[in-house]
């Protein structure tokens, strides 16, 4: 077996690769926005390496991988299962595993703490690989944050050469960060990028997309061909601000995006269906008593009448966005907007409900995904282009 030097050549979808004592941690936010802001959830979301992969080509038949998760743990919550890391070779699934050692984060959802564990390093190992050029990636769990201590493999490693497709950087909430998936390559935006052929870059972030400033200067800043914004239900979860300041917000973030891409297609995106918060505003909570039976619910806390004044329920974010586009379209012809119901309704919702009242499922996911990348890829769709 060779070892395989980490190199960033090697790694895509991260922003950033910190170097650990153990090895690299990537990032899905620079240290520059992570500076920005001393949230615990933001600091959790972006390590989450959603959508992030080693890419490779090689003639290998076997490849391992030393890597170090943590897992968390929430008391009185029931277990969360392992991270997936997904095989592909030449664009096709050849494998999964899951990692049980690694670092622990116990989380208490009362009271916020949080205590961390080390643990060991755990080794996968994918052998049976075609004895042939082949491009191979392994995806890397989008819920669990992991650090890359080693690569080996029985044959010699080169980055996969620049095969001319598109880059698409999407930014969203926990539903386009991975929510309730099964795996890394499930997610919908991961979906959308395989049937579309691009490649993804991903910064949902989970309860985490807020307008922030240095999440518009990380989008601003990074190269990509395709851009899409899902905004407005984590500004409705967290009850972030009102009317009066959502719309103001949403501009600037438009405004810096299109700093570094002023001709770029820029999508914007309004919620998916959830029918807690379509008349109800936040802030969301945790079901205490789904909770005591061992279910995992959330629930919408506030009060429908205070929507008038100003309160932002998931009706008055959608409301308020397709106006923002319209006006800005004016000027900004490559701007486009698509209402988040068209990828997941009512419809949907009766035949896949939110197991959650908040997140879909697997199932969910490849609706969401499947109907992005007939909407968004089609020939007369804001994406529209040649597909490599």
């Amino acid at each position: 077996m060779h070892t395989i030097p980490l190199t960033a050549g090697l790694i895509r979808g991260a922003l950033e690769l910190e170097r650990t004592a153990h090895g690299l941690l990537p990032h899905r936010l620079p240290a520059r926005a992570r500076a920005r802001c001393a949230d615990p959830q933001l600091a959790l979301a972006e390590s989450q390496p959603s959508g992030v992969r080693l890419a490779f080509r090689t003639r290998a038949t076997t490849v391992e991988l030393d890597a170090l998760p943590t897992k968390r743990v929430y008391p009185g919550v029931p277990p969360r299962p392992d991270g997936v890391y997904e095989l592909l070779v030449d664009g096709r699934p050849a494998g999964s595993a899951s990692l049980a050692e690694g670092d622990t984060l116990t989380i208490d959802l009362g009271t916020g703490t949080a205590e961390h564990r080390p643990g060991p390093v755990g080794t996968l190992r994918f052998t049976g690989l075609p004895d042939a050029d082949k491009d191979v990636e392994i995806w890397l769990p989008h819920n669990e944050r992991t650090e890359l201590v080693a690569l080996r493999a029985d044959a010699p490693v080169e980055p996969v050469p620049d095969r001319g497709r598109r880059v698409w950087l999407h930014h969203g909430s926990s539903i386009s960060h991975g929510s309730d998936a099964a795996s890394p390559t499930t997610t919908w935006p991961a979906l959308a990028a395989s049937l579309a052929g691009v490649e993804l870059i991903n910064l949902g972030l989970a309860g985490s997309a807020l307008l922030d400033p240095f999440t518009a200067r990380a989008l601003r800043d990074t190269p990509a061909d395709l851009i899409s914004v899902k905004l407005g239900i984590n500004v409705v979860n967290t009850d972030l601000m009102r009317l009066r300041a959502f719309g103001p917000a949403v501009h600037g973030f438009l405004d810096t995006v299109r700093e570094g891409h002023p001709g770029t297609p820029l999508l914007v995106v309004s919620p998916v269906l959830c029918p807690m918060h379509e008349e109800t505003p936040g802030p969301t909570a945790m079901d205490m008593a789904a909770l005591g039976e061992g279910r995992v619910r959330y629930r919408a806390t506030g009060d429908p009448a205070e929507r008038a004044a100003g309160k932002l329920t998931l009706e008055a974010v959608r409301e308020e966005l397709a106006r923002i586009v319209r006006e800005r379209a004016a000027e900004d012809p490559r701007l486009y907007h698509l209402d988040g119901r068209e990828l997941y309704g009512e419809a949907d919702f009766a035949e896949l409900p939110l197991p959650d009242g908040l997140h879909p499922d697997t199932a969910g996911h490849r609706r969401i995904g499947e109907r992005f990348a007939a909407l968004a890829f089609a020939a007369d769709g804001p994406f529209a282009g040649r597909a490599a």
